[in-house]
């Protein structure tokens, strides 16, 4: 299906734990550095650390914003993406107010994907958009692709990790099905071995949020 080359070029190499220091951010670096993968994800502190490790490499460096809870504000998470693309992120994942989607409060969530894309757009920045699908509804998480397919950010992406559940190849399926070739699907939570990494791969995801990226490419034959 993929060479163990593509399939790193699809890892978003992952640390987003609270006790993140700077060694973990150097390993964090030579492994995607080692592996190849498209990016490191990491806290908006850790952007300019990340940059400055990778500078002479291909590895993207991704931040979080909002992050894992959605519901600081826009106009916070306006000020994040600001500060994180200032330190120098070439994408964004940011958590949607999961409130909002609850309360079918669709105008403010489209609002809010409108304002955060038009701002990584602007600095040619890509930029996900988190669901986090474990409180969502099927319905819900349609409705919420309806929306990124008509706002169109670059990819739309199932989970943050922290919630009380991470992918599904059902969710993947759902939401790759509703936007089409217009917007790209990131699989992420949960997803530490190869089995369940093909998985998403086949249901549609393009891009995956992976902690254990080195473990799952040794994996692979």
């Amino acid at each position: 299906m993929y060479t163990k080359s593509e399939i790193a070029k699809k890892f978003d190499h992952t640390f987003l734990k609270a006790f993140g220091i700077k060694e973990t951010i150097d390993t964090l670096c030579q492994e995607a550095r080692e592996l190849h993968t498209y990016s490191v994800c990491v806290n908006a502190c850790w952007v300019s650390t990340c940059k400055e490790n990778l500078k002479d490499s291909d590895v993207k460096v991704c931040s979080v914003i909002g992050f894992p809870l959605g519901q600081c504000g826009l106009e916070t998470k306006l000020f994040e993406c600001k500060y994180a693309i200032e330190q120098g992120a070439d994408e964004i994942d940011y958590v949607i107010d999961v409130g909002q989607a609850k309360m079918h409060n669709w105008d403010y969530i489209q609002k809010e994907m409108d304002q955060l894309t038009q701002l990584c757009h602007d600095h040619q920045v890509k930029i996900k958009v988190i669901f986090e699908n474990c409180y969502l509804e099927k319905d819900e998480i349609k409705k919420l692709s309806e929306i990124a397919k008509e706002v169109k950010p670059d990819f739309i992406k199932t989970s943050t990790g922290f919630g009380t559940g991470g992918a599904t190849v059902e969710d993947v399926k759902l939401m790759k099905e509703t936007v089409g070739d217009l917007v790209e699907v990131k699989a992420a939570g949960g997803i530490r071995d190869w089995n369940t990494c093909q998985a998403m791969l086949k249901a549609g995801a393009t891009r995956i949020g992976i902690s254990a990226s080195k473990a799952v490419l040794d994996e692979i034959q």
